[in-house]
């Protein structure tokens, strides 16, 4: 890749500030441990909450609750088929993450 030795103009306070406000809400959801274990499994495809609740240690009403955060803060999405729900992460940036958080740990 060829620079031109040019940088990007630095962001206004304003715009700045939103970009911290987006990226503190995604690390608050991401900082619990149970809703980290969710995005980490739905990272590898869509899943019913029936599903999820055979790979978390959880109660459906705790995995609900914290699939509740995650969809409130536009992390994970919801399909319905028929009277199934089904999960899947609805934001590239929390895969993003989510994948850099995998190489640093969870490879050997």
């Amino acid at each position: 890749m060829v620079t031109t030795g040019k940088r990007k103009p630095p962001l206004q306070l304003e715009e700045m500030s939103e970009h911290a406000d987006d990226a503190a809400g995604l690390l608050k959801a991401l900082a619990n441990k149970n809703r980290l274990m969710v995005l980490c499994i739905l990272a590898g495809g869509e899943l019913s909450v029936t599903e999820l609740l055979s790979k978390v240690p959880l109660s459906q009403s705790a995995l609900s609750q914290h699939l509740a955060v995650l969809r409130n803060d536009g992390l994970v999405e919801t399909r319905r088929q028929s009277q199934t729900i089904y999960y899947s992460l609805a934001d590239h940036k929390a895969r993003q993450v989510i994948e850099l958080l995998h190489s640093i740990y969870c490879e050997i």
